[in-house]
């Protein structure tokens, strides 16, 4: 199965129905037969720009499959350290390192995201890029 990984920005516009991108976002999803995931600090992260409506709608899309949200296990923290390290000019933030790192683990490296300028810019542990897909 086709998977991509999901970033804030992406959640954040399918979430909003005020946002500029939501009907892009939402287009993109009806088109798109395969799966999503993303990782625990960017629930977190795009729930801070949602109302309280719009984080109920996005935890019952999680909880039914809508997109798999993987855990970071705290083992894992020094390779998100090497990551923050590495990008600390750029002010990589935690959940983009987690998504450096989901990438990394789960061998997927297409992304849906608005931060083209970063995700253009990160490498994951093998050097490969990400691939940004055009969904906007």
């Amino acid at each position: 199965m086709d998977r991509l990984i999901a970033d804030t920005g992406f959640l954040v516009a399918f979430g909003r129905a005020a946002d500029p991108l939501h009907q892009k976002a939402t287009s993109f999803l009806r088109g798109y037969a395969g799966g999503l995931v993303t990782v625990a600090p960017v629930i977190v992260e795009a729930s801070f720009f949602l109302t309280p409506h719009a984080k109920l709608r996005l935890i019952d899309w999680i909880t039914s499959g809508g997109i798999t949200v993987v855990d970071v296990p705290v083992s894992s923290y020094p390779d998100l350290r090497v990551t923050i390290a590495k990008y600390a000019d750029r002010d990589i933030d935690f959940a983009d390192a987690a998504l450096v790192w989901l990438a990394t683990q789960a061998g997927v490296h297409r992304i849906l995201t608005t931060d083209e300028a970063d995700f253009g810019i990160y490498r994951l542990r093998d050097g490969k890029r990400f691939e940004l897909v055009n969904w906007l």
